[in-house]
């Protein structure tokens, strides 16, 4: 477990609107801003429209972007929404979100990575905690901690619908996985992640600092989370679907190079390495 070398906020001065400096430094603090209704309900109502036509569409597809439950059929992950659906290049184009997401970065940014996460009731299965961070240096050849991730509820998330859990201050340590990641791991860690996971006593340790936490609101609200923070969700056991929308943007200067793992890079659909023109 290594402390944090990079900075969490890379420009301190205000250069929008949407958030103020009290807000900027929560996010240094805690590694996570959370926005409760910060879309309009006619800006969801076409993202929900559009999430339908998508699972429905995903339930016949055998592309690779289509990531399936463990065990069985049904559509846990759609990836590349970004570069493949006009109503979703949009949204990670949202002038008001992309000046959050360049005032923490401090520089202009792309999309690294961009999914649609299903959870329905009763059968959504549960992601286990990791950190982002360590699964993009390692196999995706991320240099530095310079990048962030945007949770959009496209449904109304609970305490009790499998909603992200996170671990306050957890960004600020760097915990190096036990175990060598297997060739084109992502092929079943994108259903079942068993590699490039954190130790139970790292857990237990980072809990006990900094707790944990339920982020949650309505449909609309946007959660952004440092790439470092420990983070999770457990299976969705009610009957209220869960499905948000994940963006995930890196800044210009901190482009994908080789894996450090040695390793091919996974496939650019997972970890863009030229930004969508």
């Amino acid at each position: 477990m290594l402390e944090r070398g990079d900075p969490v906020v890379y420009d301190k001065t205000i250069r929008q609107s949407v958030i103020g400096a009290e807000q900027l430094a929560e996010y240094e603090r805690n590694g996570y801003l959370f926005l409760d209704r910060f879309f309009t309900e006619q800006e969801v109502g076409t993202l929900q429209d559009e999430l339908k036509r998508i699972w429905r569409e995903a339930e016949g597809d055998d592309r690779p972007e289509i990531i399936r439950e463990p065990d069985g059929d049904a559509v846990r992950s759609v990836f590349a929404v970004h570069r493949d659906n006009a109503v979703f290049r949009r949204l990670a184009g949202h002038e008001r979100l992309t000046a959050v997401v360049k005032q923490i970065l401090g520089s202009d940014v792309y999309v690294h990575q961009s999914r649609i996460n299903f959870k329905p009731g009763f059968t959504g299965k549960e992601f286990y905690w990791h950190s982002d961070f360590e699964t993009w240096h390692v196999e995706d050849g991320m240099p530095r901690m310079r990048a962030l991730s945007c949770s959009i509820a496209l449904e109304d998330n609970y305490a009790f619908n499998g909603p992200l859990m996170v671990i306050p201050g957890s960004h600020r340590r760097f915990v190096s996985c036990v175990g060598e990641t297997p060739q084109h791991h992502y092929k079943e860690s994108l259903r079942k992640q068993q590699y490039g996971v954190p130790d139970d006593d790292s857990l237990t340790k980072l809990a006990a600092e900094g707790g944990i936490e339920t982020p949650v609101g309505k449909a609309g609200s946007l959660l952004l989370f440092d790439c470092n923070l420990m983070h999770g969700s457990s299976s969705n056991l009610s009957p209220y679907p869960r499905s948000n929308v994940f963006l995930v943007y890196n800044s210009v200067h901190n482009r994908l190079v080789e894996p450090f793992s040695g390793q091919p890079p996974r496939p650019d659909y997972i970890a863009s390495r030229e930004p969508v023109r």
